[in-house]
């Protein structure tokens, strides 16, 4: 959990993510947008309704900002991507104890998802990426990216995580030449994190 603090951003209107859209798309990768996202956190009363004190809630938007930047950027190139693969987070599974079905292949290294539970996360989009033809990991966390991507020739990977950690990945892809698509998590931790599963609905289509 590269973040230094937690945040929970699911409570927030959906609108908000299309204006920070608006943003990335404007600005692009430009980084002085400072002033609209203090607007932007004022509007939405980010701070209230998170409780991260300004600098934090900057932060974080700063990231969300670059991060629809660069799937704006990336998207042409991965629609055409032939072989591609989905990454998850395994602290977005319903139970983190033996509850949990999946067992872990450290030689992948993944969780296999044992669809144990109709109503967690991580099945939901298993379910999703394999009926769409992607190889899915479910990782315990970010350094297992470049084993998995080095051991395999993907040219399109979607990325689910904290921002930071998705900003780490994404030069790891730039490096090896993979479009790379993101869905940052809405709410983070060790536990019970959890993304919209509509935005990588979205992200799935390879159209």
């Amino acid at each position: 959990m590269p973040y230094k603090f937690t945040f929970d951003l699911s409570r927030i209107p959906r609108f908000f993510f299309a204006e920070l859209t608006r943003i990335g798309y404007e600005k692009r990768m430009h980084r002085k947008v400072g002033a609209a996202l203090q607007d932007i956190i004022r509007k939405f009363k980010i701070q209230e309704t998170t409780g991260l004190n300004l600098s934090d809630a900057i932060q974080l938007l700063e990231d969300l900002v670059d991060l629809e930047a660069r799937n704006l950027l990336e998207r042409e190139k991965f629609k055409r991507a032939g072989r591609r693969a989905l990454l998850l987070p395994h602290c977005a599974r319903k139970y983190m104890d033996n509850r949990c079905k999946a067992k872990f292949e450290p030689n992948i290294p993944s969780y296999i998802c044992a669809h144990c539970s109709e109503d967690c996360l991580i099945n939901k989009a298993v379910f999703l990426a394999e009926g769409e033809g992607y190889d899915v990991y479910i990782l315990p966390g970010g350094s297992c990216v470049p084993k998995i991507l080095k051991s395999k020739n993907y040219e399109g990977v979607i990325g689910v995580a904290c921002g930071k950690e998705l900003k780490l990945a994404g030069k790891v892809l730039e490096s090896m030449g993979i479009a790379g698509q993101a869905v940052p998590l809405l709410k983070n931790g060790c536990s019970n994190t959890f993304f919209n599963m509509q935005t990588l609905q979205r992200i799935l289509k390879k159209n």
